[in-house]
């Protein structure tokens, strides 16, 4: 099963609102099931740099089904995953990833936020993964 565009769309509409509601503007990347890109969003006024950093955190979170923030966890030195951001033309391990799962737990796709500090992009991220 993958994410569909409807899908996708309703969980950049919903990501949209948490940024505003939050003051902030964001780049939002959806990804289905393959980390294939089906949906972005770069609001007005978000860092052009973050682009390409949202579109990586969704693939992130997709390739190892869990938060980026997990995935920056543990790859820190001394870790089971040091040095993961090497792989996959380059991951990001830091929070804004999120996985997006069904209704019976199985993983769909992923969506990927940047454009503000870790904590609002994981916010973001996290309402868009919930509005599927």
């Amino acid at each position: 099963m993958n994410i569909t565009l409807t899908q996708a769309e309703k969980m950049i509409a919903v990501a949209q609102e948490k940024a505003k509601a939050i003051d902030t503007k964001m780049n939002i990347a959806i990804v289905d099931a393959g980390a294939n890109l089906v949906a972005f969003a770069r609001m007005d006024g978000a860092w052009l740099g973050s682009l390409d950093i949202s579109i990586k955190k969704a693939k992130t979170a997709r390739f190892f089904d869990m938060n980026t923030g997990i995935v920056g966890e543990l790859s820190q030195p001394g870790g089971s995953l040091y040095n993961i951001e090497h792989s996959n033309g380059g991951l990001i391990t830091f929070p804004g990833g999120v996985p997006v799962k069904d209704n019976n737990g199985n993983v769909i796709g992923a969506i990927g936020v940047s454009g503000s500090s870790v904590e609002n992009d994981h916010a973001v991220a996290e309402a868009g993964a919930n509005a599927r």
